[in-house]
């Protein structure tokens, strides 16, 4: 367990201290969503990349698929037709240790009331950082 709670680095820019993943085991975190569905106070998407950001996660995706389906089996895409172009598929990722992930993942499935959130065991090969701008 020691090797798996020193998977971050500590890195000193000149504004603020921030966490990078190192190689090692790791957790990849994907959550499946809509667009358009709400949380307590924002957007869903919003609030979960809100959380991460708060709990120290050293990075998360929001990707746009461009198209998708879920359990009613009606295809939503840009092209659309009556509502379909509405409740676009959203995917957030993040790596994180397993420590961290298991510490956050009953906060997001409190806050994940409509979408599916799945792990999987990965390994972090390299994280580079480039300098900042």
């Amino acid at each position: 367990m020691a090797r798996r709670e020193r998977l971050y680095v500590k890195c000193r820019p000149a504004r603020k201290l921030k966490r990078v993943l190192i190689p090692g085991p790791a957790k990849k975190i994907t959550i499946h969503l809509n667009e358009d569905t709400s949380a307590q106070s924002d957007y869903l998407s919003r609030e979960i990349l809100a959380l991460l950001l708060e709990r120290g996660v050293a990075g998360a995706t929001l990707l746009r698929p461009e198209a998708g389906y879920g359990y009613h089996h009606r295809i939503h895409s840009p092209e659309g037709g009556i509502d379909t172009n509405q409740h676009m598929p959203l995917r957030i990722e993040f790596i994180d240790t397993e420590q961290n992930v298991n510490a956050l993942l009953p906060l997001l499935q409190n806050l994940v009331t409509d979408g599916i959130i799945e792990a999987q065991d990965t390994i972090v090969l390299q994280a580079a950082v480039g300098t900042e701008q």
